[in-house]
């Protein structure tokens, strides 16, 4: 495996920081790889689903969002449409500098991300949810507590995994305006769930609505006993490898 630093301009025009996991010979694909909410491109499930694909060939792109990790901006003003952005965004430098994500896979958050974004992916053949949520509001639970302070206020600083975030009220509006059902039956591309039925941060059922909401060819499989974030490495591993597997058939 291989690993190279990379650099690209987001949506609004900040510099994103990302990682390009490659295996040593020619990549069979690309995928680009979209985060949980306030994580970054080097959380566990992203770079131990990464680097695990590489074993099967395929070369994956991780980014920070825009205000996370390595990346320039402000969280504070970023949204779930600049998400998406960004994803088309790092999807459009893969496509000059290497070849266009055939995969996108996204982690609870970033998997609502890469189901609103994947139509404005040419080349996207397939689609992968890992702990999605089937709605962008949901993100919202997270920091229940302080939406009466935000919308009265316009802002407010959350806690979240030990770290503190700015939300401004326009980060809500716009997860509101979201209508990831719509955007699911009209994806025209393969699409496994994956989701844990242990999941306490999204529930299962969450992969229940997602997977309805779509139009064949779609696949579900359990992440039986895995966390939210995929922090056993087996978990993460475990993942990858069924992506691979099931991902061959859409690929020529």
């Amino acid at each position: 495996m291989r690993t190279e630093r990379v650099v690209f301009p987001g949506a609004e025009g900040q510099k994103l920081a990302a990682r390009l996991d490659a295996p040593e010979e020619a990549p069979s694909a690309y995928a680009l790889f979209a985060h949980c909410f306030t994580c970054g491109k080097d959380v566990f499930a992203a770079s131990r689903i990464a680097q695990q694909l590489t074993a099967h060939g395929i070369a994956t792109l991780r980014f920070d969002f825009t205000g996370l990790g390595a990346s320039e901006g402000e969280f504070a003003n970023t949204n779930f449409s600049s998400n998406v952005a960004d994803l088309v965004a790092a999807a459009g430098h893969l496509r000059e500098s290497y070849m266009a994500p055939a995969i996108l896979i996204g982690h609870s958050l970033g998997g609502a991300a890469v189901l609103s974004a994947a139509g404005q992916i040419a080349g996207c053949k397939a689609v992968v949810t890992i702990n999605a949520p089937s709605d962008a509001k949901h993100v919202s639970g997270l920091f229940k507590d302080s939406v009466p302070k935000i919308d009265a206020d316009g802002e407010a600083e959350v806690l979240l995994a030990g770290r503190r975030f700015r939300i401004k009220k326009q980060f809500l509006q716009d997860a509101a305006e979201q209508d990831l059902v719509v955007k699911i039956a009209q994806l025209h591309r393969a699409l496994l769930v994956m989701h844990s039925p242990s999941d306490t941060t999204v529930d299962v059922s969450n992969a229940a609505r997602i997977f309805t909401a779509a139009k064949h060819p779609k696949s579900f499989i359990s992440l039986d006993n895995a966390d939210h974030l995929l922090t056993r490495k087996e978990d993460a591993i475990y993942a990858a490898n069924l992506i691979a597997a099931w991902v061959v058939r859409y690929l020529n």
